[in-house]
């Protein structure tokens, strides 16, 4: 039986989301924790909608993991509670503090953590007064030395909404398209006083919103005019002027599914690879 877990961590302590021998990953952590609480022979494996770099925060993280239903029907024990409430809490009692399930549940059929999801929805924190820097928060926001223009910085970034190749802001991998549509990229100042982008599309590839970010910062500093990430788009190939912003600012909010009876249908065209009309 298929199972959707929804979680969130704290990156800092992380070698990213892949499991890597010798490393401490999340998915290892994860994937030993529920071998743990199901009594499996072998660490279970996992799919996850966003592969986080390490260092990168999640509070919105989805996976799913196959598992042997006997196996699930037997996490409540002598308790009269549900298995999925029982799965709650088993694995909040062997999973590390920076590792926290919020829910659990049987998907539903159709469901793949990854090729199911609609959009992701990122946010990236960016402190441009050291002096009011709260260390409470250093471990997910970004301080900078200079004070940065906001209104310049979300002008910028809305330019590069749309369905585009976003080559010029990937890291290429062998026989993988970097075809995304940027759904929104936005920056506001919080309550805090921290400016944070809202960068939300249907896929994202290795190192992209980082490099978004990147892309926009210099723009804030009066380094490059406005209308500068929208050419480096244009041009297709890194840029190396282009900085991949550092990881801890990152944390990814959220991932939005189709209804039920949508979830194949969606799986089955994100599989497909994407192009651009014409």
């Amino acid at each position: 039986m298929r199972l959707r877990i929804d979680l969130g961590y704290d990156g800092t302590d992380f070698s990213g989301w892949a499991a890597q021998p010798g490393l401490r990953t999340v998915e290892g952590v994860l994937s030993e924790a529920l071998a743990t609480v199901l009594r499996a022979p072998d660490p279970v494996r996992l799919t996850v909608a966003g592969r986080t770099d390490a260092g990168v925060h999640a509070r919105g993280q989805v996976m799913h993991a196959d598992v042997e239903e006997d196996a699930y029907a037997r996490l409540p024990g002598r308790s009269d509670r549900a298995p999925e409430v029982a799965a709650v809490a088993r694995l909040s009692g062997v999973l590390p503090a920076d590792v926290v399930v919020h829910r659990v549940a049987v998907a539903p059929e159709g469901f793949d953590a990854r090729f199911s999801a609609l959009r992701r929805r990122y946010r990236y924190r960016v402190c441009d007064d050291p002096a009011a820097a709260d260390p409470l928060r250093r471990r997910d926001t970004v301080v900078l030395r200079d004070r940065l223009d906001e209104a310049a910085m979300d002008e910028a970034a809305r330019s590069l909404v749309g369905l585009h190749d976003f080559a010029a802001f990937c890291r290429r991998r062998e026989g993988a398209t970097t075809v995304r549509t940027l759904l929104e990229y936005s920056w506001h100042r919080a309550d805090d006083g921290v400016l944070e982008a809202t960068v939300v599309a249907d896929a994202f590839c290795h190192s992209m919103v980082r490099a978004l970010v990147g892309s926009v910062v210099p723009v804030g500093e009066g380094r490059h005019p406005v209308g500068w990430p929208a050419e480096v788009l244009r041009g297709g190939v890194r840029d190396p002027r282009v900085r991949v912003m550092p990881a801890h600012g990152l944390s990814l909010e959220e991932v939005v599914y189709p209804p039920d009876d949508a979830l194949a249908a969606r799986a089955d065209e994100a599989r497909a690879t994407r192009t651009l009309p014409g």
